[in-house]
């Protein structure tokens, strides 16, 4: 009976394994902005998310991504 036990445990160890992993990954949040870097920008973003609980490295990681041109081939 401790062996049939012992082996039921560790199946649901091993089930259980990659729930486990996946509740551990930190969530991503895309920053994607027309103009070139700017430090008052993402400064004020990263404010924003501080106000609202996220503080990135701690619960949340930030990508950021600038397109300088983006907005100078939309015709108005």
């Amino acid at each position: 009976m401790k062996r049939r036990a012992f082996l039921t445990l560790l199946g649901a160890g091993a089930a259980a394994w990659p729930l486990a992993a996946r509740a551990q990954a930190m969530p991503v949040i895309g920053f994607l902005h027309p103009s070139s870097p700017d430090p008052y920008r993402l400064r004020a973003f990263r404010q924003g998310l501080k106000e609202t609980g996220v503080v990135e490295g701690e619960n949340a990681a930030i990508e950021r991504r600038w397109r300088p041109n983006w907005c100078s081939g939309v015709s108005r």
